[in-house]
């Protein structure tokens, strides 16, 4: 039976993500289905999608909770290290450490995390801008680290390689994650991933 009078549409939209990136988490992107959604807190799949649009609204929706949850991580462990950390080496020990939260990340929330890059608007829909900004809220972080970890002339770098070492973070992440890794006999993808972002780092550095 139709819940509908019993929540505000706030409420309703917080329960929809709720529930919709708990299933998504249990079940991953490709069984993931708006009316199992619906079924669970009690209303119609069309209650859903007037809530958020369509199915689209719904998913940005749910694997904005995804980056939300990623970005408080990032933070978290990152505030850890700028207690510990500091003198020579503390800036690159910041970055190891955001790069060690993408893996623990990964793995903790497998499903939801590759739900980040398995779902796809159609090209001639633009991102909405509070996505982009949730999107940003992360990768502004590794942006920061990567400069931060430069020398002061070459800092103007930063954004530019921030992007090339997130690439390489996530295919070493992903590998690992698939078991592609134990296939080519890479016992400890994470330390790869940090050693290939040290000599990016120092080409960059010493260039």
């Amino acid at each position: 039976m139709s819940r509908r009078s019993d929540h505000t549409r706030e409420e309703l939209a917080e329960l929809i993500v709720v529930e919709g990136h708990a299933l998504l988490s249990e079940v991953g992107f490709a069984k993931f289905s708006a009316r199992e959604v619906a079924k669970r807190i009690g209303y119609s799949v069309g209650t859903l999608y007037n809530v958020f649009g369509n199915y689209d609204g719904l998913m940005l929706a749910i694997n904005g909770r995804t980056l939300d949850l990623w970005r408080a991580a990032l933070v978290a462990e990152l505030d850890k290290v700028g207690q510990q950390a500091s003198g020579e080496g503390a800036s690159f020990s910041r970055l190891e450490q955001a790069i060690a939260v993408y893996f623990d990340f990964a793995a903790s929330h497998r499903h939801a995390w590759a739900a980040l890059y398995d779902f796809r608007l159609p090209e001639d829909v633009a991102l909405p801008a509070f996505y982009a900004d949730k999107l940003a809220g992360v990768i502004d972080i590794l942006i920061n680290e990567v400069t931060a970890a430069l020398p002061d002339t070459r800092k103007a770098e930063g954004t530019r390689l921030a992007r090339s070492v997130f690439a390489t973070v996530h295919g070493h992440c992903f590998f690992a994650l698939n078991g592609t890794f134990d296939l080519l006999g890479e016992a400890d993808p994470l330390d790869a991933a940090i050693a290939r972002t040290r000599e990016a780092i120092a080409g960059v550095s010493d260039g």
